[in-house]
C-alpha cells in the first residue's frame, strides 16, 4: 500500500471542496439550523458556509453570546446574518430548516433529535447520540417511523485513513480480527468547588437543563465546558471521547449487535476536584460469537499508548494493527514483522462527514454512520458505564436489549425526565 503524503491528503480534501461548493441557486440549497454553538458547534457552522448548496437558516443557542459569535461566522462568510433563535422549538416550527446539526451538551442529543425526525427534519447528532441506552432504541425508531436520515459525530468513520485500514481488514491482513482494544488517555483538571452564582447574563439556564433534574441553583462547575463530569448532563470520559474509539473498535471487531457480558473497573487514582465519574476505566465486552472488545480510559496521564493519546488495537489470528482517529495505522504480522508503510497524517474526516450527511439528504441513502450504527456504539457506552456503577458482572440480552435477571441494572438502561422534556417513544 502507498502511503499518502500530507500534500496528497490536502490535494484531495480541497478538490472535493471544489466539486461540491459550487453555484447553488437558493432553491438548490438545503436549509440547515445548527443547535448549540458553544464549541464542536460552532466548528460545524464553518464547515456548512464552506458549501454552497447550503443555506444556514439559523443558529440556535440559549447562551446569546455563542450564537452572536457563531452569526458572525455566517456573515463573515456569506455576508447575511442567519436568524439566532434561544429556543430549539422555534428552529423546529420553520419549514425552511430541512436539516439540524445537534451539538449540544449530551443530555439533549436524543430528546432534540427525535422532536427533529417528528417535525420532519434530517438529523446530524454529535456524539453520544444518546444519553443513556434507551435513547439510542428511540433514535433508531424515530429514523425509521418518519423516514429521516440521521448521522452520528463520529467523523473517523468517513476517513481515508479509516477506508484504506478497512480494505486491509477485509482482506484478512491480520487473519480474523478476535478482540479489539480502544483507549483514551488525557492529563485532565478538575475544577475545585465553588459557590453558587446568578446564572450569567443572556443565559437561559433553565433551558439549558432542560429535561436534567433541577434544584434552581446555578454553579459555574456544572456549566460551559465542565458539564460532561455530571450524569445530569454528561457521560464522564467514556461518553466524551471515548464514543470515537469505542466506534473504531467494534467497527474493527466487526460485530453488529450488542455484547452478552460486560465487566467494569474503575476509580480514583490521582485527580483531585469534584466530579461524578472515575479518572480512570477499565471495561471489557464479550459478544456471543466469543470476541472481545475492550476499552480504557486514564485520564491523569500525560503520555498515549503506541504513540497516541486516542487509539486503537485489532488482534488478529496472524497480526495485530495499530490504528489512530489522529491518523494513523501500522500492521504488524508474526512476531513483530511491519506490514507494509503504514499510513500516517491522513485526514481526521470532519468535513467529509458532514458532507456525507449532506449529501444523504439529497440523495436519501444511508449515511456512513446512521441511527442503528450509533447505537450500537453508544450502547456500549452505557453498558459499560451501567457495569462501573453495578460493581458485577452483567449479562445482557441483545435481542430484548435487557439485562438478564438484573431489575436494578435495567433501571439504568433509562433515566427520569423533567417536565415538559419527557422523552418522546416514537413506538
Amino acid at each position: 500500500m502507498n502511503q499518502m503524503t500530507r500534500r496528497e491528503v490536502v490535494g484531495a480534501t480541497l478538490g472535493t471542496l471544489a466539486i461540491r461548493a459550487g453555484a447553488q441557486s437558493p432553491n438548490d440549497q438545503i436549509g440547515a439550523s445548527v443547535i448549540g454553538v458553544g464549541g464542536m458547534g460552532h466548528g460545524h457552522v464553518e464547515r456548512l458556509v464552506a458549501r454552497d448548496d447550503v443555506r444556514i437558516v439559523s443558529i440556535c443557542d440559549v447562551d446569546q453570546a455563542n450564537a452572536e459569535r457563531a452569526g458572525q461566522t455566517v456573515n463573515k462568510a456569506r455576508g447575511t446574518t442567519p436568524r439566532l433563535i434561544e429556543d430549539f422549538r422555534t428552529v423546529l416550527e420553520d419549514k425552511d430548516v430541512e436539516a439540524v446539526i445537534v451539538a449540544t451538551p449530551h443530555h439533549w442529543h436524543a430528546p432534540i433529535a427525535v422532536r427533529a425526525m417528528q417535525a420532519g427534519k434530517d438529523v446530524y447528532i454529535e456524539k453520544p447520540a444518546s444519553h443513556v441506552f434507551r435513547e439510542g432504541r428511540l433514535l433508531v425508531e424515530a429514523a425509521r417511523k418518519y423516514g429521516r436520515i440521521v448521522q452520528h459525530g463520529t467523523q473517523m468513520r468517513s476517513s481515508e485513513v479509516t477506508k484504506r485500514a478497512d480494505e486491509l481488514l477485509k482482506q484478512g491482513v491480520i487473519g480474523e480480527v478476535k478482540m479489539s482494544k480502544a483507549w483514551n488517555c488525557q492529563r485532565h483538571e478538575h475544577r475545585q468547588p465553588v459557590s453558587d452564582t446568578p446564572v450569567p447574563p443572556g443565559v437561559n439556564y433553565d433551558l439549558w437543563v432542560g429535561p436534567a433534574q433541577f434544584d434552581g441553583t446555578f454553579n459555574p462547575n456544572r456549566y460551559n465546558r465542565n458539564w460532561n463530569w455530571y450524569r445530569a448532563f454528561g457521560n464522564g470520559d467514556i461518553g466524551g471521547d471515548g464514543p470515537h474509539d469505542i466506534d473504531l473498535a467494534r467497527w474493527g471487531l466487526g460485530v453488529e449487535t450488542h455484547p452478552v457480558r460486560i465487566t467494569a473497573h474503575g476509580s480514583r487514582i490521582d485527580l483531585e476536584g469534584i466530579r461524578e465519574f472515575p479518572d480512570n476505566m477499565s471495561v471489557a465486552y464479550q459478544y456471543e460469537e466469543g470476541k472481545v472488545l475492550l476499552y480504557e480510559d486514564r485520564g491523569w496521564t500525560p503520555y498515549g499508548l503506541h504513540g497516541f493519546d486516542s487509539g486503537n488495537a485489532f488482534y488478529g489470528t496472524e497480526g495485530y494493527m495499530i490504528f489512530s482517529r489522529r491518523g494513523y495505522f501500522q500492521v504488524y504480522l508474526g512476531k513483530g514483522e511491519i506490514k507494509g508503510p503504514g499510513m500516517a497524517q491522513g485526514p481526521t474526516g470532519h468535513p467529509e462527514h458532514m458532507y456525507n450527511f449532506l449529501d444523504c439528504v439529497r440523495t436519501r441513502e444511508q449515511p456512513v454512520a446512521n441511527a442503528e450504527v450509533a447505537h450500537l456504539s453508544c450502547g456500549l457506552v452505557h453498558l459499560g458505564e451501567i457495569a462501573y456503577r453495578a460493581g458485577r458482572v452483567l449479562h445482557f440480552d441483545p435481542s430484548k436489549e435487557r439485562f438478564v435477571g438484573d431489575s436494578d441494572a435495567d433501571k439504568l438502561l433509562t433515566k427520569e425526565y423533567r417536565e415538559p422534556w419527557t422523552m418522546p417513544d416514537p413506538v
